[in-house]
């Protein structure tokens, strides 16, 4: 099932000299916790990439990257953005904004757009963190500092422990 050709991100990563590794798994596939189990990793190390829309004084949306065994908390995520509210992007406005479809919007892809970029502070246990490659069913593994240095992510504390689903 390798995807032929390179993403915007995998070009970027190629440019930079970053190495990384090429996780792919069904397009099907649309959530983060779906790729870890596909894949055999473990859920803390597969990001989700969120697109917020925040109140004042964000001018534009932002993305929080999340482990795919976390959930968000609106009010954490506001208050460690520095906005009085944020929202999540509704899945028509994130496509919109990013040119990116969701399960496939990616922090690498969008460096042009300058948008800031948050990642989720139990990143800073792990040396490799899972993250979109920018398409459907391919995502990157790459070093935490690598994704740091491309994206300018800054730290954030947002998540509150998912709640266990019934079977």
């Amino acid at each position: 099932m390798k995807a032929r050709g390179k993403t915007q991100a995998m070009r970027l990563l190629d440019s930079r000299g970053i190495v990384y590794e090429e996780v792919n798994f069904p397009q099907e596939i649309h959530d983060a916790l779906g790729v870890a189990a596909y894949a055999g990793l473990p859920p803390e190390a597969v990001y989700k990439t969120l697109v917020f829309l925040a109140e004042p004084p964000a001018a534009r949306p932002a993305l929080i990257l999340e482990p795919a065994d976390v959930t968000l908390d609106l009010k954490l995520a506001a208050r460690g953005m520095g906005a009085k509210r944020v929202e999540m992007a509704s899945q028509a406005e994130a496509e919109r904004l990013s040119g990116l479809q969701v399960g496939g919007i990616s922090a690498l892809a969008l460096t042009h757009l300058r948008w800031p970029v948050f990642l989720d502070r139990r990143a800073e246990s792990l040396d490799r963190i899972v993250v979109s490659a920018g398409q459907r069913g391919r995502n990157v593994r790459l070093r935490v500092v690598d994704f740091i240095q491309l994206t300018g992510a800054r730290w954030i504390d947002a998540a509150r422990e998912a709640e266990a689903r019934d079977p």
